[in-house]
């Protein structure tokens, strides 16, 4: 069995960092990732990350910043306050990388030349389509092509 996830997208709102009752970091943030069918759509993730990861996420990151997460899926319960009992599905993050550079958070705004030579991450996820792939036909079977 396997409990994988990774997720590439925005953060809705800047990282709420608490500490547990023994000092153990907790930060929690919705990542908006998109998805395309007939017209653009998210999903809309909640994501919990421990200890010096927490920290750094509190930190470094804030509404609008591109990140990529691994981690895995979790589905809990608990008793709310009103006595009813909830569930909640969560990713549980076990790295948190930031793909954009500060002050480059808006997902409106474009990024300095310098950072789009260097962070080509606008491409991924594109929609591939044949006429962008170079088709090689191998008629002599004795050549390697590479």
């Amino acid at each position: 069995m396997y409990n994988r996830v990774i997720l590439i997208g925005r953060l809705t709102q800047d990282p709420e960092l608490r500490y547990t009752q023994n000092g153990t970091a907790v930060a929690s943030f919705t990542v908006a990732v998109n998805r395309k069918f007939k017209r653009d759509e998210a999903d809309f993730i909640p994501v919990v990350v421990w200890n010096k990861a927490a920290e750094n996420c509190a930190n470094y990151l804030g509404k609008g910043r591109l990140v990529a997460v691994e981690g895995r899926l979790q589905i809990r319960s608990y008793e709310a306050q009103d006595g009813q009992r909830r569930r909640v599905t969560e990713v549980v993050a076990d790295e948190v990388k930031f793909l954009d550079r500060a002050g480059t958070s808006s997902a409106s705004s474009t990024p300095t030349s310098s950072a789009r030579d260097t962070d080509d991450w606008g491409k991924f996820g594109r929609e591939v389509n044949l006429s962008d792939i170079d088709i090689v036909d191998h008629q002599d079977e004795d050549e390697i092509p590479f």
